[in-house]
C-alpha cells in the first residue's frame, strides 16, 4: 500500500491565519502566517527542547527577541501596517510572517 507523501502538503503555502500566538514546535514557526490588525500583542512561545528567536528579516525590522529556552515568550505589538518576516536567528530555515492590516 503506498502511503501520500507528506512533501506535497509541506510544499503548499500556508493559509494566513488569524490570532495572537505562535508556537515555536518542530523547528517550525505554527502559524507559519498569521494576520492581524494594527494593536495587536502577538505573543511567541518556544516548545522546542532547543532555543530559538523571532528576529525580522533584513535589517531595523521590529522583532528582535532574545534566545529562548523551552516555555520562554516573546511578545510584540504590532502599531503599523505591513508584511514583517521573520526567522529564527539560530536555525535560519525556520521562517514565517506576520502581516498587519489596518
Amino acid at each position: 500500500m503506498d502511503m501520500p507523501s507528506s512533501s506535497a502538503a509541506a510544499s503548499a503555502p500556508a493559509a494566513p491565519v488569524s490570532g495572537t500566538t505562535v508556537a515555536i514546535t518542530n523547528f517550525a514557526f505554527s502559524p507559519a502566517s498569521l494576520t492581524v490588525k494594527v494593536g495587536t500583542k502577538v505573543t511567541w512561545t518556544n516548545k522546542d527542547g532547543d532555543a530559538h528567536t523571532v528576529t525580522s528579516t533584513g535589517s531595523g525590522g521590529p522583532l528582535n527577541s532574545p534566545a529562548m529556552a523551552t516555555n520562554d515568550t516573546f511578545s510584540f505589538t504590532f502599531t503599523t501596517p505591513g508584511t514583517f518576516n521573520y526567522l529564527c536567528t539560530i536555525h535560519p530555515f525556520m521562517t514565517a510572517v506576520v502581516t498587519v492590516t489596518p
